[in-house]
């Protein structure tokens, strides 16, 4: 795995994360004592996010190509 497709990998996890995480707390399925550490972990991938997204603007790392069809 290159660092490109390193970092697609850390953006994808992130985000699939906080989506995950929106569901279930929409669903009601976290209790309340849960909520500031569940609050954290998003917080966390959020702040990954950005950072990644502001190394990928500043040139740092490659996008990941799609891979060509056959």
């Amino acid at each position: 795995m290159n660092e490109a497709q390193y970092f697609d990998l850390n953006l994808k996890v992130a985000r699939s994360s906080i989506a995950i995480i929106d569901a279930i707390v929409q669903r009601g399925a976290f209790k309340g004592e849960e909520l500031s550490t569940v609050g954290q972990l998003r917080d966390q991938a959020i702040q990954m996010i950005q950072e990644l997204e502001a190394q990928q603007e500043e040139g740092e790392v490659e996008e990941v190509e799609a891979p060509a069809d056959t």
